[in-house]
């Protein structure tokens, strides 16, 4: 059964019979908001261009990133399945990223998600936004979060795993920011690390 989650909200990362989570998917879908007014009925919907990442801390310390330039993680346990570049998949994602739970580094204690603009359109642009958790073993949903629309912010930190007692936790975060690249979202990242 699937959790909707809402911002700051945790969510364990293990199973109901207590064994943990082996591989696990970030799934992030999107559609372009329709637009207003006259010129809009005959151009139809503006393509938007939403970029998922995840980074990987060492505590407070980046130590890999897994985006659309850089598909794998150094150590192959994080891989993103590749761009798309207009979302509107419907109920579907539009962006995966893959996460093998077991081969993450135990130097590595957390891994946050992000979804930036790459083309600089605002969230206001955006409808039906949302990450999503999937048992990628089971292909079970174990959680949701709906990415709130609207605003002038052009970026978001979604949500984050990290190690609590040996096991693996989601939080979702919601966070609004402004970037076009998970580099520009660095600084509002730490105060969530």
């Amino acid at each position: 059964m699937s959790v909707n989650l809402s911002k700051g909200q945790q969510v364990s990362l293990s199973k109901s019979d207590g064994s943990a989570l082996s591989s696990v998917r970030m799934g992030l879908g999107w559609r372009a908001a329709p637009r207003k007014g006259f010129l809009a009925k005959l151009t139809g919907p503006r393509d938007i261009d939403l970029d998922a990442s995840a980074l990987l801390f060492a505590g407070r310390q980046l130590s890999d990133v897994v985006f659309f330039q850089h598909l794998v993680s150094d150590d192959g346990s994080v891989r993103h399945t590749g761009d798309n570049l207009t979302g509107g998949a419907g109920a579907g994602d539009d962006e995966t990223i893959l996460v093998d739970l077991a081969r993450v580094p135990a130097h590595v204690d957390q891994i946050v998600f992000t979804v930036n603009s790459f083309t600089g359109q605002t969230f206001a642009e955006v409808e039906n936004a949302f990450c999503r958790l999937v048992d990628e073993t089971t292909g079970t949903e174990l959680a949701r979060y709906t990415l709130s629309g609207g605003g002038t912010h052009t970026a978001q930190i979604m949500a984050k795993f990290h190690r609590k007692g040996g096991s693996w936790q989601l939080q979702a975060l919601g966070e609004p920011a402004a970037g076009r690249t998970f580099q520009d979202l660095l600084p509002a990242i730490s105060a969530h690390l």
